[in-house]
């Protein structure tokens, strides 16, 4: 695909065909549910419907794919099978043709990327939802990564998210509800979308992280604006780069306790904290340091929540059910008490063996999240919640389990033992702080 549809005719084109589909495959699926179905015949019918508004989304890129990224980590109102198919939105999206390129750094930078650059690669090196990356090299000899980002995609965030939320009404029940969700990732979107404040952001994560554990990328200012964000680039493997190598389980293990610590060190200074937890953003270096490359999704947490949102941790672990009652009702998790509802103490029931399992690896010295049974406990738990397709707790949850589960996910899969000793603290100092 070489060109990005931006105007809003033609967005609103793929849309129109994406919810014509997920109309028509509803009213196949209600038809076959009067002659009764069962749970094998409903996941299909789920995959299908989310394949096929990932295709189309990934035409739009931009404000629809983030979208299904913000949705990829399971926020317990998607039925799981979304969930899964919106994790693709990761990776894998075609990139813009070269001559578009060299248009977009003319305009943006004053002149075509082979009289401003020492070389510049054509290809792009990675291409992703609202941007894609180009590795270069300055006339000082620094090498740098070149990210450009698709014409027109600020324009497009407002409609795409009234388009993608009625679209998304059609199988998420209490759908009023959605629009806080929304108001929020709009908020996240016109950030992300301004180069100029990711870079600022990678200044202030360099001046805090960079360093013996932690390799961040430094700002180019001068080859920078709205719309084109340079960097110094680093060099390392990525996830799926890095278990190629059969890398031993102390490697793993080193891997793996890099995330962790970079992940609790942030909660320990309770600044920005990195909210894209997915293993296109990380790297570990020739060096053994953990690379943090892409500072789009960057988010400051309302104190109240953020303390909130800690404490669950302990009052899990020590099975305080009233403080945990109290937790949920501030959070907006339950409505009303558990006792007084049926369904709420349904919901309550497995969100409190839901919240345990989360909290466990807080509970010893170390943890392995290698652990077969742990892996299936957590997937368990997030294909078999009692209550599907429901917008449920605060706004916020979005992007902390987006950073929280997507770290978990992050270390099954490096299969990593994690010493959990420094990080109980850290937690335990920043619930007293707050």
């Amino acid at each position: 695909m070489s060109d990005f549809p931006s105007s809003k005719y033609d967005r609103g084109k793929i849309f129109a065909k994406t919810g014509l589909k997920v109309g028509s495959n509803y009213a196949k699926h209600y038809l076959k549910s009067l002659r009764g179905s069962n749970s094998e015949q409903n996941s299909q019918f789920y995959n299908q419907t989310a394949q096929e508004i990932l295709t189309e989304f990934t035409k739009l890129r931009g404000t629809a794919l983030k979208i299904a990224q913000s949705l990829s980590i399971d926020q317990g109102f998607l039925p799981d099978e979304f969930a899964e198919a919106m994790t693709q939105a990761q990776y894998s999206v075609p990139p813009i043709n070269r001559s578009l390129v060299r248009s977009i750094i003319k305009r943006e930078l004053g002149s075509y990327p082979e009289t401003l650059f020492a070389s510049f690669e054509t290809e792009a090196s990675a291409a992703a939802s609202i941007g894609q990356v180009h590795r270069a090299t300055l006339k000082d000899g620094r090498k740098v990564a070149v990210k450009i980002q698709y014409p027109g995609v600020r324009d497009t965030i407002t409609t795409d998210l009234g388009l993608a939320k009625t679209l998304f009404r059609r199988f998420i029940k209490n759908s009023d509800e959605l629009d806080e969700y929304f108001r929020e990732i709009e908020s996240s979107l016109r950030r992300e979308t301004d180069y100029i404040a990711e870079g600022e952001s990678i200044n202030r994560f360099h001046e805090r992280f960079a360093g013996e554990k932690f390799e961040t990328p430094q700002w180019v200012e001068e080859y920078s604006t709205e719309r084109v964000l340079t960097m110094t680039f680093i060099e390392g493997n990525h996830l799926n780069e890095f278990l190629k190598t059969e890398p031993s389980q102390t490697e793993k293990d080193r891997y793996g306790q890099l995330l962790w610590d970079f992940f609790h060190q942030q909660i320990q200074e309770f600044d920005e904290i990195h909210a894209d937890t997915h293993p296109g953003n990380f790297l570990l270096t020739p060096d053994g340091k953990l690379g943090i490359i892409d500072f789009g999704c960057v988010k400051t947490f309302p104190p109240d929540f953020f303390k909130n949102y800690l404490l669950l941790l302990p009052t899990h672990l020590d099975r305080d059910i009233d403080a945990i009652i109290k937790l949920y009702k501030e959070l907006s998790v339950l409505k009303t008490h558990p006792d007084e509802d049926p369904k709420e103490k349904r919901y309550f029931d497995f969100c409190i063996n839901y919240g345990y399992t989360f909290a466990m690896p807080y509970e010893s010295d170390k943890f392995d999240f290698g652990d077969p049974e742990y892996k299936e406990l957590i997937r368990g738990y997030t294909k078999n919640a009692p209550i599907g397709n429901e917008a449920r707790g605060n706004k916020h949850f979005i992007y902390s389990t987006r950073v929280h589960l997507g770290l978990y996910h992050f270390l099954m899969k490096i299969g990593a033992q994690i010493d959990t000793r420094e990080s109980r603290n850290i937690v335990a100092d920043a619930i007293k702080t707050l």
